[in-house]
């Protein structure tokens, strides 16, 4: 009986990826930055996941959702995929607060984006797939308003592409959780509105409907990639479905809020990251 064994080219690339998490991770934990990519850009999505995967089982902390990013048609890759998932920790997860703090790291990337937040009330069935976005009302869940804290140790992240975006978590640092929106499914999408303003300034509008195919298509992407890793999604996760009004960059010291209308508002101020003690 013969057994499948890794090639030298399966373990150099496993090794590059796993010092690739590595640098991440270390630059996250002390709040810091980074110059460049910390090695050769993974070739694919697969690839860029499988170092998102070593990068997570090496966080001291635990999943407690999802951010979904979307990824313009002139960036995808084989895969076809028109999203990409980033992890969101129990550590980085708060609700709103008058002066919520916003962390971003020094020298690297850090914006803001108006969310509206979905949060699973059944688990999804394990061994399904794929999901449309008409399949994904079969598995219940509420919605909430929310900002995520997109920030990363490298400033160049989106620039270089959706493949570096999910080798650093998303380029996720932080979800703040706002109100629940009653009775969303009785809601037309072109009635969840949001702003986005920096220091009194409006620097974005849009809202549910702003997000290519909405909130089910979001829904189901997250679904359907998180059951294909062999991380199916649970009863209590949120998904964060995409950026409602644009990516806003911040930098420290900046006032900022969104306006989710009738739903209430978010309002923070922007704050240097900082290190993190091991463990938590």
């Amino acid at each position: 009986m013969s057994r499948e064994t890794d090639t030298p080219m399966d373990m150099a690339a496993g090794r590059e990826g796993a010092d690739i998490a590595e640098a991440f991770v270390r630059a996250r934990q002390r709040g810091g930055s980074l110059p460049d990519f910390p090695g050769i850009i993974p070739a694919d999505l697969v690839a860029a996941y499988r170092v998102q995967d070593l990068a997570i089982a090496r966080w001291p902390d635990r999943i407690v959702g999802w951010k979904v990013g979307y990824i313009a048609e002139a960036r995808r890759d084989a895969s076809g995929d028109e999203r990409l998932l980033g992890p969101i920790f129990a550590g980085r997860c708060s609700e709103a607060s008058d002066h919520t703090p916003i962390p971003v790291f020094v020298g690297g990337f850090g914006a803001i984006e108006a969310e509206y937040v979905l949060r699973l009330e059944a688990d999804a069935p394990p061994d399904k797939l794929d999901w449309t976005p008409d399949e994904s009302v079969a598995v219940p869940a509420t919605l909430w308003t929310g900002l995520e804290i997109a920030s990363s140790p490298l400033a160049t992240i989106n620039a270089l592409g959706p493949c570096v975006v999910v080798s650093d978590f998303g380029n996720n640092n932080g979800l703040v959780l706002g109100a629940e929106i009653q009775g969303w499914r009785a809601l037309a999408e072109s009635e969840l509105l949001a702003e986005s303003w920096i220091d009194d300034v409006c620097v974005g509008r849009g809202g549910a409907s702003a997000l290519p195919g909405g909130l089910p298509a979001a829904y189901a992407f997250a679904l359907s990639r998180s059951a294909r890793r062999g991380r199916p999604l649970k009863a209590g996760d949120l998904i964060a479905t995409g950026n409602a009004t644009g990516i806003h960059e911040v930098r420290v010291g900046q006032r900022i809020r969104v306006s989710f209308g009738s739903h209430g508002d978010i309002a923070g101020h922007v704050v240097a990251a900082t290190p993190r003690e091991a463990g938590r």
